[in-house]
């Protein structure tokens, strides 16, 4: 059933008033919008919010983006590893995957916090302590990582 056209109520009264079918681009429009949504719409979506990404994000945050797909592809090595050859010392897959996975946290953190979109919800840090803050908690992460192994 086709969706009903309602106007707006005005102050003046019609002069003329006519019915008329509506026309065939907003009739096309009506049922594409039914249809699921295809490869090549997905694909322009996908395009877009790269061609946004690459336009609108500071390199600062791109460096620390590359690092976070650095820290999940070696997360993924670490556990297939594990699951292919054994995990024999399983201490230090442990230890190996946790500081992977606590590296992440960290840097994640630091992109929040060092990101010009996210300033006004953290006016009272800086970008050094920010970093500060990062490199502290990845030699704590580190040290008990390298502790757990024994």
């Amino acid at each position: 059933m086709p969706p009903k056209h309602r106007t707006p109520p005005s102050t003046h009264a019609p002069t003329q008033t006519t019915i008329s079918s509506p026309p065939k681009s907003s009739a096309a429009a009506t049922s594409s919008s039914k249809q699921p949504l295809t490869a090549h719409s997905a694909q322009e979506i996908v395009q877009g919010v790269w061609d946004k990404y690459v336009d609108r994000t500071p390199q600062r945050v791109k460096l620390l983006d590359c690092f976070m797909g650095f820290l999940v592809a070696v997360g993924v090595l670490q556990f297939v590893y594990c699951i292919i050859v054994g995990n024999y010392p399983f201490n230090a897959f442990l230890a190996g995957f946790s500081a992977t996975v606590g590296q992440f946290v960290l840097t994640a953190s630091l992109r929040i916090q060092t990101n010009p979109e996210n300033k006004s919800e953290f006016e009272s840090i800086s970008t050094e302590r920010a970093f500060a803050d990062f490199v502290f908690g990845s030699l704590l992460l580190h040290f008990f990582c390298v502790n757990f192994i024994n």
